[in-house]
């Protein structure tokens, strides 16, 4: 079974969504849902150790070989993302049978189980396969499932959201449809492997110019990179708290890896930079998401759609490490790509925990909270200010990274509105702090349940402990950097 270890975190979750379906009790579907998410974290955690220690694990399907066949291919960074995204579900399913049984019917508790399990083979496979056109494929399958399981919101604006998300989203999949059929028309090949070694000889041509954009603007509509990130505050808001704690952790960390994976193993660095005017691109709508949906989340009356506008400017610091081109600036992107999963995961959590109790997540009904629920309250805080960036968390960590490769491309007011986003990122936690710890509540103590407050703490002592000891996400990001430029940063 081990020599098929990289088909098996991806073929679990694909294969167990049907048989759910079999189950028929939305209790059994949880556990039996939960116990497939832990299978796939454990062979997710054995590939990375064996990728750590014998390299990169090309697995062809069905035994046909590249560049005739499919071929998954897991370097450290696939390795990485891989756990990241698996531990990330285990967290969600473990707090989801009390959070889907109070916010959705009984006939819909069952769908949100199945789908689930599709949207996670789905980002799954997009991190391990090595052909982009399968890459396409898996994309579909999580965007198609994540569309149905955003409009099982009990909220009517639910609908609303999951079409705008569906319009959007399927834009951005026929763009990168066309990247690649234009990369294969020039090339012959899906592989990226095989793509990277055919581009250079056709890499001055205008089919492969417009490839690169088609794929850069599909993408880019994926992750939400302002301002093709319309889709992302109704989707969060309105989804079932769940949903938007998943996606949360992990939708938008997945795109950014498909981004990182398309520029150094298929177009190549030298082509990215230097052929074409990405760095600047990426620099200047980095820094604009930044600040403008950090102002936009200060405005926000749903806590929820609050944290979800501090995404999309946490996306934009992703981006800034991208743009700068460096080791140091890709390592700092790496390192706040788990970062920012352990902090969104814990907020949405915390705020699945308000909505349990309270039905809602609307900010004039925070007040009191800080004492009624001080728990699930001082949650949010900490997970927010890992958000800010405040030392001892891991917010701070990849700032800290991002800051200096800013510095070292002597991009000054660059690492200045880095700054200035922490700042803005504090003025919108302590809109939430004042009213929920300041104003006057007569409404006795409601704090949540064990079973959803668990996993919320275990990612919040993480935001902690990965701030203070930085050896795990510090070594697996550095093996990344090193598989794909090269170079230790």
């Amino acid at each position: 079974m081990l020599s098929h270890l990289p088909i098996l975190p991806i073929i679990l979750p694909l294969l167990a969504a049907p048989s759910c379906v079999l189950l028929g009790r939305p209790r059994l579907m949880a556990g039996f849902t939960l116990m497939v998410s832990l299978l796939a974290l454990g062979f997710s955690v054995l590939l990375w150790q064996q990728v750590v220690q014998a390299g990169t694990w090309v697995y062809p399907l069905g035994g046909w070989q590249a560049p005739w066949g499919i071929e998954y291919r897991i370097d450290a960074m696939g390795a990485m993302m891989l756990v990241l995204v698996n531990a990330m579900a285990v967290a969600v399913l473990i707090a989801s049978p009390l959070s889907v049984a109070k916010e959705l019917s009984d006939e819909r508790q069952g769908s949100f189980y199945i789908l689930f399990l599709l949207v996670l083979a789905g980002l799954l496979g997009i991190v391990a396969t090595g052909d982009a056109f399968n890459l396409f494929v898996f994309l579909e399958i999580s965007s198609l499932a994540t569309y149905a399981l955003i409009a099982l919101g009990r909220d009517r604006r639910a609908l609303w959201a999951a079409y705008q998300y569906l319009i959007l989203g399927t834009l951005g999949a026929t763009f990168i449809l066309i990247g690649v059929g234009l990369l294969y028309m020039m090339t012959g090949t899906l592989n990226m492997a095989d793509l990277a070694l055919r581009l250079p000889d056709v890499e001055g041509t205008r089919t492969v110019y417009t490839a690169f954009a088609f794929v850069l603007v599909g993408v880019c509509l994926k992750l939400a990179l302002f301002p093709l990130h319309l889709w992302l505050p109704s989707a969060y808001a309105y989804a079932p708290s769940m949903v938007s704690a998943f996606l949360a952790a992990t939708a938008t960390k997945v795109a950014v890896y498909v981004l990182i994976r398309f520029i150094y193993s298929v177009f190549g660095p030298v082509f990215t930079y230097s052929h074409m005017p990405f760095e600047v691109i990426m620099l200047v709508l980095g820094l604009v998401g930044v600040v403008a949906a950090s102002i936009a989340a200060i405005y926000q009356q749903n806590v929820k759609r609050l944290f979800a506008y501090s995404s999309v400017a946490q996306v934009g610091y992703l981006i800034l490490g991208i743009a700068t081109a460096s080791a140091t600036g890709l390592l700092a992107t790496l390192l706040h790509l788990i970062n920012h999963a352990l902090m969104k995961g814990a907020l949405f959590l915390a705020l699945a925990a308000v909505t349990y109790q309270l039905g809602h997540t609307q900010l004039n009904q925070f007040a009191g909270l800080g004492r009624r629920m001080p728990w699930t309250m001082a949650a949010l805080v900490i997970g927010g200010l890992s958000l800010v960036g405040v030392p001892g968390t891991v917010g701070f960590v990849s700032k800290w990274y991002l800051v200096i490769a800013l510095i070292e491309r002597s991009w000054w007011p660059a690492a200045a509105v880095v700054l200035l986003g922490s700042l803005l990122a504090l003025i919108y936690l302590w809109k939430v702090v004042e009213v929920a710890y300041f104003s006057d509540s007569d409404g006795p103590r409601c704090e949540a349940p064990p079973m959803l407050l668990v996993p919320t703490w275990i990612l919040v002592l993480a935001n902690i402990y990965l701030g203070i000891d930085t050896q795990w996400t510090l070594m697996a990001a550095q093996s990344a950097v090193e598989g794909l430029m090269g170079v230790a940063p």
